[in-house]
């Protein structure tokens, strides 16, 4: 079951077609470096190199599908290469300036799956966008709890600013454990054209873990179905994956 999921975000994700009528996607490489600190234990590198897709076309009247794949290849100082796939899948409905629904992620870590479940909505304004998702998600016996909102500020037609801040609690039975991440960034589309390059800065602090991570972004991105606002209102960029409390893996 797991492996049809991924298969089938990832094909829709990555191999949809642009021509299909109203949908709106990308599809982008990026490199990711991370220097984290975990207690007494300092300058943790971390690369990841990711193929990331995201589409969302109209199903009926004012309900959009979802979906969005990454496969992620991770380096670090504490384990050896990695390949991890990560999906998920939306359904939402337009209602005035509002965007509303549910969505299902899963996300592969070392000998397990992360499964969550959540809810997403987003506020449209003449040159911005506001995001917020909700969700609950289950791995290694724990049950991880998250909430993140994301604001993004149209400066130009072609350059996108963003800053968001994300909450996670994360039961382990006999532990909570707490961890907050605040990111910016920011996106530039070339004019006339459907490429774009990015790149963002996430801090990432546990006091319960001793942990602080930092961590920037860079990508190319290919987008079809309109500009960058257009994909936020299309629906093709929600951010559903589930990856503040373990910033080493995705």
């Amino acid at each position: 079951m797991k492996t049809v999921f991924f298969v089938s975000a990832a094909a829709a994700a990555l191999i949809a077609a642009p021509a299909m009528a109203q949908t709106a996607g990308s599809a982008s490489v990026s490199y990711k470096y991370s220097d984290t600190d975990i207690a007494s234990v300092k300058g943790i590198d971390t690369d990841a190199f990711a193929l990331e897709g995201a589409v969302a076309t109209p199903i009926f009247g004012d309900w959009t599908v979802t979906a969005e794949a990454a496969v992620t290849n991770v380096e670090s100082d504490l384990a050896a290469s990695e390949t991890n796939l990560s999906g998920a899948a939306a359904l939402t409905k337009v209602i005035g300036s509002y965007r509303v629904g549910g969505f299902y992620a899963a996300s592969e870590m070392p000998g397990s799956t992360l499964n969550t479940i959540g809810a997403v909505a987003q506020k449209y304004f003449d040159r911005a966008t506001v995001s917020g998702v909700a969700s609950y998600g289950s791995v290694y016996d724990a049950d991880i709890y998250t909430v993140k909102a994301d604001v993004a500020y149209y400066a130009t037609s072609d350059l996108r600013l963003n800053a968001g801040v994300s909450y996670q609690n994360a039961d382990f039975g006999r532990e909570d454990v707490d961890a907050i991440a605040g990111t910016i960034g920011a996106e530039y589309q070339f004019a006339n054209s459907p490429y774009a390059v990015y790149g963002s800065y996430t801090y990432t602090d546990s006091d319960d873990l001793g942990m602080e991570d930092n961590a920037i972004k860079i990508g190319v991105r290919y987008s079809f179905g309109g500009g960058l606002q257009a994909r936020d209102r299309a629906g093709a960029r929600m951010d559903l994956s589930n990856n503040v409390f373990v910033p080493f893996f995705n």
